[in-house]
């Protein structure tokens, strides 16, 4: 029987579902917020996730539902749990990953290495904080920030008085979260599969390279990655999936600390950036493996099919024309290279499309990557 998976969110994560799907005679659904989206493809309706109605009357068309985005209300997920739905991940483990307080008290409950941190209600709080941290924190906010937003380095609590206004005027109030800034030497990424029924996959340890808070770069399987680090990510990576219940694909992304610890930074439980290169690199790419696991397939090999693959974002895209016009350049020039679109417009700073490079040879595959995703670029 054709197992049918609806996905909440019609942005590049669920149209590198489609693919998979295909492959594993999965039948996807796309409820996607607008017409014309990344996976306009597999879109079957069109509609406001944040809607009740709207996201059950898609899930009457579906065997299970996943998502593209962590961002649907808690109230809306109660109601699919109520109505009978299969959601995966579940809402238990969603909370964690819209509030980023909540994911830090339930790391600390778990007993996993994270930065120093704490919930701040006003400006007083957040200076005594940076006064006992070394004179500098990194404040966020706890609910919808990514790709750098929501995220500031501050000196004084005066650089966060607008956030702490707006809680004022918040009728829900809360706090803001501030951790100490951690002197760490690169950062990591390690990702997990878990199935319903608990069976789990850990993928190889990755490095991700961060330009203005955007991730730019991938190199799988981490560079000087050796077994006690591989080692101590995975042990991490599995804990935080079994001990918050994730089904589907996780991604702890990771510091690495000039003392040679590995604390955490955020999660992600969906298939995420760091794990792009799984598309050409691994045995099982993350996208295939987030749809075995949420219709309790059995987990496919994550290894690695080659020493090194190495994604390039393409962030922002050509000043002028489209990416399309770029295609023949780029293949002729770099024939390894595996050109991945989302179909966006370009725009200053958006992730419009990454390429990935695998091979035997880290420097080769580095230089054809980069020089591949160029030809995106102006």
């Amino acid at each position: 029987m054709t197992v049918r998976v609806g996905v909440v969110g019609g942005g590049q994560l669920a149209r590198m579902m489609i693919a998979p799907a295909v492959e594993l005679g999965i039948e996807l659904h796309v409820l996607a917020e607008e017409e014309g989206m990344s996976a306009a493809l597999a879109a079957t309706a069109v509609g406001d996730y944040r809607d009740a109605a709207t996201v059950l009357a898609f899930a009457e068309t579906v065997d299970v539902i996943t998502f593209d985005h962590e961002h649907v209300p808690q109230d809306v997920l109660a109601q699919l749990i109520e109505a009978g739905v299969r959601v995966h991940p579940g809402p238990d483990a969603l909370a964690i990953a819209q509030d980023k307080l909540i994911m830090r008290a339930r790391l600390q409950e778990l007993g996993m290495p994270q930065p120093d941190w704490a919930a701040v209600v006003n400006a007083t709080e957040l200076q005594d904080f940076i006064d006992s941290h070394g004179g500098r924190a990194v404040v966020k906010t706890p609910r919808g920030g990514y790709d750098g937003k929501g995220v500031r380095v501050v000196a004084a609590a005066t650089e966060a008085q607008d956030w702490f206004a707006a809680l004022e005027e918040d009728a829900r109030g809360g706090a803001l979260l501030v951790e100490e800034l951690v002197d760490f030497s690169r950062e990591l990424a390690q990702q997990v599969a878990r199935r319903p029924s608990g069976d789990v996959r850990a993928y190889p340890v990755v490095e991700t390279v961060q330009r203005g808070g955007v991730c730019a770069e991938v190199l799988a399987p981490a560079p000087r990655a050796g077994e006690r680090l591989s080692e101590v990510a995975r042990e991490i990576g599995v804990t935080i999936a079994e001990g918050l219940g994730v089904t589907g694909m996780l991604a702890v992304e990771l510091f690495e600390t000039t003392d040679e610890r590995l604390l955490v930074n955020e999660l992600a439980m969906r298939p995420h950036n760091s794990g792009h290169w799984s598309q050409d690199g691994a045995v099982t790419s993350q996208f295939e493996q987030h749809l075995r696991a949420v219709a309790d397939l059995p987990l496919g090999d994550p290894s690695p099919r080659v020493p090194w693959t190495v994604m390039i974002n393409i962030l922002g895209g050509p000043v002028e024309g489209g990416l399309a016009d770029r295609f023949a350049s780029a293949m002729t020039e770099h024939p390894t290279a595996k050109i991945h679109t989302y179909g966006k417009a370009p725009r200053p700073g958006r992730k419009v499309g990454h390429v990935n490079v695998a091979g035997d040879d880290l420097d080769d595959v580095t230089y054809e990557a980069r020089a591949a995703a160029s030809h995106f670029l102006d």
